[in-house]
């Protein structure tokens, strides 16, 4: 690998783990590109490019896969979840949210309440986890 392509990775990381770490903040396009050094174009091509999905489309999966969490482990509200993770509307959330789980969040908490106990942490996370 050549070290300008080591370079890029190393960028592209850069603002991945920054989406990671602040997936419930508002994060657009032109501040991850500036946390990659990069221009805005430029960046949103190479993430795909790197990682398989958009920008946008991650930071998406990430709030979804946080909110699959809040739903099993907490009695929060699901309104009150959207918010937590980032979305700025219960609308948008419930409509990502199914388009990548497949369901509602309503209809993932009672699916989740129902399921059988005693089944090991991994497994359930691994069972859980979106392919999208």
């Amino acid at each position: 690998m050549s070290r300008a392509a080591e370079e890029t990775n190393r960028r592209m990381l850069r603002a991945r783990d920054a989406m990671d770490r602040a997936y419930a903040q508002p994060l657009d396009v032109p501040a991850l590109a500036r946390i990659a050094h990069v221009s805005e174009a430029h960046f949103t091509r190479t993430f795909r490019a790197t990682f398989g999905e958009t920008p946008h489309r991650y930071l998406q999966r990430r709030r979804v896969e946080r909110a699959m969490f809040l739903l099993r482990e907490t009695d929060h509200s699901v309104t009150d979840i959207c918010f937590q993770v980032g979305f700025g509307s219960p609308g948008t959330f419930s409509r990502t949210f199914r388009d990548i789980v497949g369901r509602s969040p309503r209809a993932y908490r009672k699916e989740k309440e129902t399921a059988a106990t005693g089944v090991p942490t991994c497994f359930t996370m691994a069972w859980t986890r979106p392919t999208d």
